[in-house]
């Protein structure tokens, strides 16, 4: 399962801004990166094969190639010195880049 913490929750409904119904929050994992993988997140429609999960009236869609990288991972949305953004808490994570912006997963 993938979550979204209340403030990330909040995040996604305010960006949506009424979207229609049937759209909602993909997390894909796409190659790239100093350590091996990136995140990829997007407003999208769901498509065959993907995995819903339903969180705060939000749904999350993750494809089949991405799901077991991200498998009981949260995505938060923080605000900092650096700026704001979206960050996924992601407990496969065995090594991650100096910057932030990829990581690599043990399989």
């Amino acid at each position: 399962m993938v979550t979204l913490t209340d403030k990330a929750s909040e995040k996604v409904k305010e960006l949506m801004n009424g979207s229609a119904a049937e759209q909602g929050l993909r997390v894909a994992v796409r190659g790239g990166g100093c350590s091996g993988f990136q995140y990829a997140l997007a407003f999208d429609q769901q498509r065959d094969g993907d995995e819903v999960y339903e969180y705060s009236d939000i749904r999350l869609l993750i494809d089949s190639e991405s799901l077991p990288f991200v498998e009981g991972s949260e995505v938060d949305y923080v605000e900092g010195l650096q700026g704001a953004g979206f960050s996924v808490n992601n407990p496969n994570v065995v090594a991650a880049c100096g910057c932030g912006q990829s990581f690599r997963t043990a399989s």
